[in-house]
């Protein structure tokens, strides 16, 4: 059975050591949904919004989020990014949100593709709430990473479809 890694042999919180690995390609992909209600999907169609285009704020803002995933999530290494792409997607009744990053790097980037996830929605929420508070941040999910020791993970292909 596969244990938690950022525990010691004592039970005390730690930093995994990741010194002796091998620098290799490592990828990760994530998904969310920030549900709205349909006046807002309309008043974002339209673009008007006096802080700017929300879809395209909300990609900067998990691009930059990505870079900066170490700061946010103590126990994570800082890494160097090859790659990062966050694309934000006007749908029926929200806004899909999905991150690709890459890294040649001894650990993996599931987080920073999480927290590019993360921060946009929250972005999205925070450019459209003065129209709805009653916004929902939903089904935030590691699609798929690559590379490592543990290996190749993928959803399973049924909670893989788009996001509404």
């Amino acid at each position: 059975m596969a244990k938690l890694s950022h525990y010691g042999a004592s039970g005390a919180v730690r930093m995994v050591d990741v010194s002796a690995k091998a620098v290799t390609t490592r990828t990760a992909s994530a998904q969310g949904f920030v549900k709205m209600k349909p006046r807002v999907v309309g008043a974002v169609r339209r673009l008007k919004n006096p802080k700017g285009d929300p879809l395209e704020v909300a990609r900067i803002a998990g691009i930059a989020a990505a870079k900066r995933t170490a700061e946010w999530i103590p126990l994570c290494h800082p890494l160097p990014l090859a790659h990062i792409d966050v694309t934000a997607r006007l749908c029926k009744n929200g806004v899909e949100v999905r991150s690709a990053v890459t890294t040649a790097a001894q650990t993996g980037v599931e987080m920073e593709a999480l927290v590019a996830v993360a921060a946009a929605a929250l972005t999205v929420y925070d450019m459209c709430k003065a129209l709805d508070k009653g916004m929902e941040i939903k089904d935030i999910v590691l699609v798929e990473k690559t590379g490592g020791k543990s290996g190749d993970y993928r959803r399973a292909a049924a909670r893989r479809r788009p996001v509404r």
